[in-house]
């Protein structure tokens, strides 16, 4: 039988899953928007926008309170909004009725992050593969949204789109399940500010610059998830399904790229390997925007396990560099930058309204470049002891050890 925290952390990914499939949806239904309402790139990436913009303001909101309250409820709460948000988005034609709900749906997205990566980081014991299997589930979640998009909207138009409510409340009930399991109620954050002494400095200016990496990498992110489907369908004189199949291989690198994230970073650090995705990306992304036909697959293929075997990582990272505030950690590195990337999308659909989507693509080409430049000279931080502590169960369990450094190894 398994044990508690190894239950919690199995329930856990699976409600992360059902959070990030509405991430992954407000892309997914950029293509069926302009086919059904006529929208340009611009206004359809304003849907994207919305979903990210009220989510990026409140999301340090939520990683604060989470540092000095433990608020398991959020979790339940927060699934629900994010779900109930996405599920109205088709019900109305009218545009502000639909960039409302879809920003609602983001409140709630920016709710559940930081609550849930403390929770996660509590069950893991400070395991690097164990929050990749956490982190996993959210992208098992972006991976499905375009399957499940497709299933939902190309069959019954918009207007069934309250059927996506669906994968909200089976997270709701995954979370309670969760909380019980992990014993939370009740349960003070571990990272508080009076523990610093315990578990060590902050590190402001190394977390600043991790988070301007993972910003650009966000940017790029959102911008391929909001156009792909558009630009290999121009590209490969496709149809929907063409469109469909690219972003489901965009998102479904998550699946391996996560868990090989932690893998690789215990044999080579988390730094080396961090920074060699963001190098891989710059690549795979020239790619996507200068490589005709069908050999684009590869380089979405390419390109998405360079944005996701850091995933976690970021996670992990940020978290050790702020060892008191693990909750605003969390929150940005797992919310904020990630969902900062819509603010930018417009820009990309107003250049590719004024030009073509080949263009508007192109720059986005330089940024995990500088997402590179900002990861070079950064160390790898220093482990907590109030994790480390936790880092080896009763009786020497494997699976739960913390490395602070490359050379040493823990087993998953």
């Amino acid at each position: 039988m398994p044990k508690p925290h190894t239950r919690s952390l199995v329930l856990l990914s699976v409600s992360h899953a059902c959070v990030d499939v509405y991430q992954g949806a407000v892309a997914a239904l950029v293509p069926f928007f302009v086919a059904e309402r006529a929208y340009g790139y611009a206004a359809a990436s304003g849907i994207v926008l919305a979903a990210s913009l009220l989510s990026s303001v409140v999301q340090p909101l939520f990683g604060a309170l989470t540092d000095r309250w433990a608020l398991p409820w959020l979790l339940p709460a927060s699934t629900f909004v994010g779900g109930a948000g996405v599920a109205l988005a088709g019900v109305s034609g009218s545009y502000g009725v639909t960039l409302a709900v879809v920003a609602l749906s983001g409140v709630g997205v920016a709710a559940y992050h930081p609550e849930a990566a403390r929770v996660a980081r509590r069950a893991s014991r400070g395991s690097h593969t164990a929050m990749g299997w956490f982190s996993l589930g959210g992208n098992l979640g972006f991976a499905t949204a375009p399957l499940l998009i497709a299933a939902v909207v190309a069959t019954g138009g918009l207007r069934a789109s309250p059927l996506l409510v669906v994968p909200a409340l089976a997270g709701a009930a995954l979370c309670v399940a969760a909380l019980r399991t992990a014993g939370t109620r009740g349960t003070a954050p571990g990272g508080a500010a009076a523990r610093a002494g315990e578990a060590g400095r902050d590190d402001w200016a190394s977390f600043a610059r991790l988070s301007g990496a993972v910003v650009c990498r966000s940017i790029v992110f959102v911008g391929l998830s909001t156009f792909i489907a558009l630009h290999v369908r121009e590209r490969t004189g496709g149809g929907e399904v063409a469109g469909t199949v690219a972003l489901f291989v965009l998102y479904a690198g998550g699946a391996v790229g996560t868990v090989a994230g932690g893998r690789l970073a215990t044999r080579f650090g988390r730094l080396p390997v961090v920074r060699w995705s963001y190098a891989l990306t710059v690549l795979a992304v020239a790619g996507i925007a200068l490589v005709p036909g069908p050999l684009l697959y590869g380089c979405v293929a390419l390109t998405s396990a360079g944005l996701y075997v850091p995933f976690s990582l970021h996670v992990t990272l940020g978290q050790d560099y702020l060892p008191t505030r693990v909750g605003t950690a969390g929150g940005v590195t797992l919310g904020l930058t990630v969902s900062i990337g819509g603010v930018a999308s417009p820009l990309v659909g107003v250049l590719a309204d004024a030009t073509s989507l080949r263009v508007a693509l192109a720059p986005l080409i330089a940024l995990p470049a500088v997402g590179w430049f900002l990861l070079r000279t950064l160390r790898e931080p220093a482990v907590p002891e109030s994790v480390a502590g936790e880092g080896t169960g009763s009786g020497g369990e494997p699976g739960v050890a913390l490395e602070s450094a490359p050379s040493r190894t823990f087993r998953a």
